[in-house]
């Protein structure tokens, strides 16, 4: 299976992916979170870094649990 890093950045640079289709479920204080995969403002190292509030919050990747397109799950940890 893919890792996690290679499927983020994949569905960012193929030209045969919508980015708008995407989202990512992700662990928060033991509550499982959903972020479009448009919020993703860049990766760096192991986390992605969203922004929210005017703020940029890193979110570690090992947290992603799922990933979803058009609601069907393409990608499980």
């Amino acid at each position: 299976m893919i890792n996690i890093k290679d499927l983020i950045n994949k569905i960012k640079w193929d030209k045969r992916e919508n980015p708008k289709d995407y989202s990512l479920f992700y662990i928060d204080f033991n509550k499982k979170k959903e972020l479009a995969y448009t919020k993703i403002k860049k990766l760096e190292g192991n986390f992605m870094i969203i922004e929210k509030n005017n703020e940029e919050i890193e979110i570690p990747l090992h947290r992603i649990r799922e990933v979803k397109k058009k609601g069907k799950i393409v990608w499980k940890r």
